[in-house]
């Protein structure tokens, strides 16, 4: 909405680094846009560069230069990241936020990435409504709540949810997020601090939606002002509501995507196997060997994202053989990939942002998750949403060759895979349900914007 004196309120809208996180931050801020919201994103200034298109009603603005004074490669690693990042970027926010606050038109809210807990602080200074966006999937979450009551010491304020069969989390390796100190490890402390002060949030919002994590929200329901907001997909790819909003507008990468899209034109309807571990996630060289010996063992075409600090792993002269059976890149434009009509399955770590993007599209999974929360989407894809398959690993946590051509064999062409196949357009058509007028999806930015335009 460009006329400044027409939008209804304006929001701040405060974004983690990484694309995992600020994509879904930035596909929510369009919604409000347009419902008549003026937005800023508020971000590091490698995201604002990083951002390939904006969207027209969407402004950004640089609270933190990690460029020049350190990001995550800079003096002390991820944690002087961190650190850097709240000192400097805190101080900005105010001071941006507070040129608007003795006008017409202040800002009402605050939206932050729920990693970002000094965020409330800053809106309790500023006198502003606050929500805190969680960019895993409620399940998750729920599943650090436990770890959360411990850590700080209180009773859970509502009794526990239980639910079996959930495996371990497998933390990564992230030494320069601090020492090995204390029950939890550094990165497990990080996302506990997630929940500091969400009980405060006005609203506490998810990249999800009701039914698909309906017994989870009706617990956490009783526990926070929860709003399901997703999935924050670009509209073209659900609801087509939104005009020109065809794209994230953010990749670490540049998409091969020429090269993609038509290799994938000349292969037969879903007869593609499409792999790719997201931006963060790393395979070992033992799972990388096995992963490409069962696409090669096999009879399908494949086409596999490999990110540049991987290419080593790949078996000698690996993505210089048959072209036409298998094509890997450095990235992709990975929803326009699953979109289209020649993938069959998708073989993932199980990231939320590509879980969520694989159940909108209806596409099955060969869910094969690295860590944290991986593990626990996994486990919904296998056995909550039947949408997949989740190969058996060693006791290392590496899948076999064999089981992994299995795995894709059951989803392409077996009995279980036809059911999966079902459920995955079942669950595509929810997806969509939810987003669209008047889903469960949109009633809850619907209400988010009635209460910020009332107050």
């Amino acid at each position: 909405m460009d006329n400044e004196e027409t939008y209804k309120a304006h929001v701040v809208v405060l974004a983690y680094h990484g694309q995992g996180h600020i994509n879904p931050m930035v596909q929510f801020s369009k919604r409000l846009a347009a419902k008549g919201i003026k937005v800023t994103v508020t971000t590091t200034l490698s995201n604002t560069k990083a951002m390939k298109s904006a969207y027209g009603p969407i402004k950004f603005e640089t609270i933190y230069d990690d460029c020049t004074e350190g990001g995550v490669a800079g003096p002390g690693g991820f944690k002087g990241f961190l650190d850097r990042f709240e000192a400097i970027g805190s101080r900005n926010l105010v001071e941006f936020i507070s040129k608007f606050q003795d006008s017409e038109k202040p800002v009402k809210c605050l939206v932050y990435d729920a990693n970002i807990p000094w965020a409330s602080n800053v809106a309790t200074e500023l006198g502003i409504a606050r929500a805190a966006f969680f960019t895993q999937s409620c399940a998750f979450v729920t599943t650090c709540y436990p770890m959360h009551c411990d850590l700080s010491g209180k009773p859970p304020s509502v009794p526990l949810l239980s639910m079996p069969g959930l495996p371990e989390l497998r933390v990564p390796n992230l030494p320069s997020l601090g020492p090995e100190t204390g029950r939890y490890p550094p990165i497990i402390r990080l996302i506990l601090s997630q929940f500091d002060n969400s009980e405060k949030a006005d609203w506490v919002l998810f990249n999800s939606f009701a039914k698909l994590e309906e017994e989870v929200i009706n617990w956490m329901s009783r526990l926070w002002p929860l709003k399901t907001i997703g999935p924050t997909l670009p509209s073209v790819y659900v609801d087509n509501r939104l005009k020109d909003d065809n794209d994230y507008g953010f990749n670490i990468y540049t998409p091969n995507t020429d090269t993609c899209m038509k290799w994938l034109d000349s292969k037969e309807t879903r007869s593609v196997i499409y792999i790719s571990f997201g931006s963060a996630a790393s395979l070992s060289a033992e799972q990388t060997t096995e992963l490409a010996n069962a696409l090669l063992h096999g009879n399908k075409s494949f086409l596999w994202v490999v990110k540049p600090s991987e290419e080593s792993k790949l078996p000698t002269n690996f993505s210089k053989g048959n072209p036409d059976k298998g094509l890997v890149v450095k990235w992709c434009p990975q929803l326009a990939v699953l979109a289209h009509g020649a993938v069959g399955c998708f073989v993932s770590h199980c990231g939320w942002n590509s879980t969520m993007e694989a159940i909108s599209l209806g596409v099955p999974l060969v869910a094969m998750p690295q860590f944290l929360d991986q593990m626990t989407n996994a486990h919904f894809v296998e056995h909550v949403w039947q949408v997949g398959i989740k190969p058996k690993t060693d006791e290392n946590g590496v899948a076999s060759c064999e089981e992994i051509e299995t795995c894709i064999d059951e989803i392409m062409q077996g009995e279980r895979g036809r059911e999966i196949k079902k459920n995955a357009a079942r669950w595509r058509a929810s997806a969509k349900e939810a987003i669209d007028e008047g889903g469960s999806s949109d009633k809850c930015i619907d209400d988010i914007i009635a209460q910020l335009s009332s107050c």
